[in-house]
């Protein structure tokens, strides 16, 4: 059982009264509710329609989309694994489908230009036995866009890539997601059918206090983007692994690529773009990561915040009226707000790397100021010291050069290119030259600098 002992009393009373007003006003039959920091589930919270008969944090709920998280999580699996690449067409390791000339990164991203439903009945609402084949999935005309030209969520997608996994471990979706990802990080209580103890999907009559159960449907092959159950206590571990990594599933390295930015935001759109298998967004100032789910019946929503250590799931048992994912949003503001992280301790390298310590200080590109540091994880970080510039990080790539890791040095070599002595001349970034002067006649700037050097107007 989760301890909600770290949170200030006022803090759990501020979550209590928000999944309370989201309940009431949403008029869900029920809600539960759990926030994560640290590593662990420190608070949880539900609110019923039954007095005296609160779901916690191990009553099943159906997820909806965020399965496809769980989903995308194997794919990266089989991409670390050298088995696949992001870059390969789908037909390199699915022959046959129709849609072959996507590649997996594209269909991880929502960008391979696909349908955003199947076509003929609503697919969540009706037997799989309607699409046996992903045939059935796809239609006779499966894109709505040109692969790769724009974001375009594709529930179809996922069901590629649900088969995909298939066809490269040769065993069922949801077998290989027990082994891979379920088992290891402890998620008993999450899986493609229900367990009891589940919740009951409800449709809640727009316009007046009734409800009547929903169909529960075996989703078949669109089990990959929306079939798994699960509980907030699951979920909960879930976002801290996709914030921290665990090397039996992911590195940090690999969860970090999920939630980096694949696909642009939508004009006019709250979102900030997606990931690979991530929704990302930013709200109150701060950037998060995680995803939203419905499924006739229920609505759930998982959100972090890398940089506060929180992460929050909301899970309700409605079709509509309840916005679970902005609630979610609102319990990481909650917590982040009212008890800010304490930072860690300031501890020097174990190790200092003698080529970065080279390089650190402050650098010139042109005329714009810039500060390179080397922090306690070892990265060098770029600093803009003027109004204007581009920040960024970069990581060792072993060979004396460093690797920007995101924004438009995302890729980009930064290299120090010494004198025959050894000392360092000046930083090529993708062929801009930083030098330790501005316009350091000294150093090979690009164009030349001026013989007669720096005057005034006199």
């Amino acid at each position: 059982m989760p301890s909600d002992a770290a949170l200030l009393p006022s803090t759990r009373r501020s979550l209590l009264h928000r999944i309370a007003v989201a309940q009431a006003e949403g008029r869900s039959p029920s809600l539960v509710a759990a926030v994560a920091r640290g590593g662990g589930v420190v608070w949880e919270g539900s609110r019923t329609m039954m007095e005296g008969h609160g779901p916690d944090g191990s009553v099943q709920y159906r997820i909806g989309s965020i399965s496809k998280t769980f989903t995308a999580v194997l794919v990266m699996r089989l991409r670390d694994e050298g088995l696949l690449d992001l870059g390969d067409p789908l037909e390199k390791h699915l022959p046959g489908t129709g849609a072959g000339e996507v590649t997996i990164g594209q269909l991880l991203a929502h960008t391979a230009g696909l349908a955003a439903e199947t076509p003929g009945e609503w697919w969540e609402r009706s037997p799989a036995a309607l699409r046996p084949e992903l045939s059935d999935v796809l239609g006779e005309q499966p894109f709505r866009h040109a692969p790769g030209r724009r974001f375009h969520y594709s529930n179809p997608g996922y069901s590629l890539l649900g088969s995909l996994v298939e066809a490269v471990r040769g065993r069922p979706w949801e077998e290989v997601l027990r082994a891979e990802v379920l088992d290891p990080l402890g998620l008993g209580r999450t899986s493609a059918q229900p367990v009891a103890p589940h919740a009951g999907g409800w449709a809640v009559h727009p316009w007046a206090d009734v409800m009547m159960p929903e169909p529960l449907e075996d989703l078949g092959l669109m089990a990959a983007a929306g079939q798994l159950w699960s509980t907030t206590r699951d979920l909960a571990r879930f976002a801290v692994f996709l914030a921290r990594g665990d090397e039996r599933v992911l590195s940090a390295e690999s969860v970090r690529e999920m939630r980096t930015a694949a696909s642009p935001p939508e004009p006019g759109g709250a979102d900030a773009g997606y990931g690979l298998g991530l929704q990302l967004t930013e709200a109150h100032g701060r950037q998060l990561a995680g995803h939203s789910g419905s499924l006739p019946g229920f609505v759930a929503g998982l959100w972090f915040s890398e940089a506060d250590d929180v992460a929050a799931v909301v899970l309700a048992n409605c079709t509509s009226g309840l916005p679970a994912a902005t609630v979610a949003v609102d319990l990481v503001r909650i917590v982040a707000e009212a008890e800010p992280r304490i930072p860690e301790p300031w501890r020097p390298l174990r190790e200092s790397d003698p080529v970065a310590l080279d390089v650190v200080g402050p650098w010139y590109w042109g005329t714009s100021p810039f500060a390179l540091r080397l922090s306690a994880d070892g990265l060098l970080e770029l600093s803009p010291l003027g109004a204007m510039g581009r920040a960024a990080r970069f990581r060792p790539a072993g060979d004396g050069t460093w690797t920007g890791l995101a924004g438009y040095y995302a890729g980009e070599t930064l290299r120090a290119v010494r004198l025959p002595d050894g000392t360092v001349s000046h930083l090529d970034l993708g062929s801009f030259v930083f030098t330790r002067l501005p316009y350091d006649p000294d150093a090979p700037v690009p164009g030349g600098v001026d013989p007669q050097g720096w005057r005034g107007i006199g």
